[in-house]
């Protein structure tokens, strides 16, 4: 028999990051009742440092803060342009250039610190009487009834219990309550890590981004304020305790001596880090009352720069859904709606997921005859403009059917 009594929120969001936090201000405006809930304390974030993590979002992804409302903010507080990028084999002849103009837009995407991205939609969070924050908070348990789902939490050292239409599941790649679920997830792992910094170079960057593919993993160089680059480089698992061991000198001379001399030296580097590399996928997206976006659904490998864009067209197409069906008096849990989300997302997952893993594999194989294909195809694509601009479109997040948010216009 199903539960009778009224739900508290018509949508709990398990996990307050950047795409939870993004769900939520993209709902907000339709009126639902909006609890998130985040185990990490949303205090003061400081001021902001040489090592501040950061995220490139493509054009597309711009247009999906533009609809809601978010991206003056974001402007405001510092993004980095891309107006060129760079893609080569090191050590071989074929590249590809892809230009702004050639796009047709004023940037192809932008380099924009974490900090600045989560304290925009802090900000836009607060603005809304409809959102509700529970933050330090731990969820403990999700029970799923006919008419709601029961999330319940500790925060502060008490217990309490949040009844909703719907649960969304946004608390990233580890995701607790996606375990908790029992939702399978496919993993398959690169046999990569991604070493990840802040690096100066001498001379201006003039707005160019940089995926150089070597035979352990790509190079990405990201351009930042400052004549700073942020840093993706892929080894080899059993090479990261030894870069991590070399002085600050010595790091920069190793990455100059992979990378090339492009860029010229690199002067500085910041605190490093280091990840390992691995493709996961849900066996589904949504269950009854139940819907999973961002890394909790899927991870990619980082080439290309795509895993948040990805989750961010998630939040843009799960809002267009909920807010269209709320809009008609639809229950917003329904499985009529979130078969709908599942759908249209199915393509836009299965195609960046198949890029992203191609690129890795296609240029981690050394094999002579494959080396000399994938050259010659670089070359094909720089000097044919309909297969350079179909391979913008993908990476800018423009192709596909658009959600109203990734066409930079509001949910209403």
């Amino acid at each position: 028999m199903g539960d009778t009594v009224t739900p508290d929120y018509d949508v709990v969001i398990v996990g307050g990051g950047l795409v939870g936090a993004s769900l939520a201000v993209a709902l907000a405006p339709t009126g639902l009742c909006i609890a998130v809930i985040e185990v990490v304390a949303l205090g003061d974030v400081g001021q902001p440092s040489y090592d501040d993590r950061s995220v490139a979002l493509t054009y597309g992804s711009r247009r999906i803060f533009e609809g809601m409302g978010v991206w003056p903010g974001i402007e405001a507080r510092g993004v980095t342009p891309i107006h060129q990028i760079h893609i080569s084999e090191r050590g071989q002849f074929g590249f590809v250039r892809l230009d702004r103009k050639t796009a047709g837009t004023e940037a192809l995407g932008y380099v924009v610190e974490n900090r600045v991205v989560g304290e925009s939609l802090l900000d836009a969070m607060r603005g809304f009487k409809n959102i509700r924050v529970i933050c330090p908070a731990t969820m403990k348990e999700l029970k799923v009834g006919s008419d709601a789902a029961t999330v319940s939490i500790e925060a502060q050292g008490e217990k309490q219990e949040l009844r909703s239409k719907l649960v969304v599941i946004a608390d990233g790649g580890r995701s607790g309550a996606r375990e908790k679920l029992g939702i399978a997830v496919r993993r398959v792992d690169y046999g990569q890590t991604a070493v990840v910094a802040n690096v100066s170079i001498k001379n201006t960057h003039h707005n160019v981004a940089f995926e150089r593919f070597t035979p352990c993993g790509p190079v990405a160089l990201l351009p930042m304020a400052g004549k700073r680059y942020s840093l993706v480089w892929s080894v080899n698992p059993q090479d990261v305790d030894a870069l991590f061991a070399l002085s600050n000198s010595e790091f920069l001379e190793r990455l100059h001596s992979h990378f090339g001399d492009r860029l010229g030296p690199f002067l500085k580097v910041g605190k490093r880090s280091a990840y390992p590399l691995f493709l996961s996928q849900v066996d589904e997206h949504i269950q009854s009352r139940i819907a999973l976006i961002g890394n909790a659904a899927h991870a990619l490998h980082p080439v290309a720069g795509q895993g948040f864009n990805l989750g961010l067209r998630d939040v843009a197409v799960l809002a267009q859904v909920l807010c269209d069906g709320h809009g008609v008096g639809q229950d917003v849990g329904s499985s009529s709606l979130l078969g709908r989300y599942a759908q249209w997302r199915k393509h836009d997952h299965r195609m960046v997921t198949s890029f992203t893993d191609g690129l890795v594999r296609v240029f981690s194989n050394e094999f002579f005859p494959l080396t000399m294909v994938r050259n010659f195809g670089l070359i094909a694509v720089d000097i044919f403009p309909p297969l350079k601009r179909g391979l913008m479109r993908r990476t800018m997040g423009l192709s596909g059917k658009l959600p109203r948010l990734a066409q930079g216009l509001g949910l209403q």
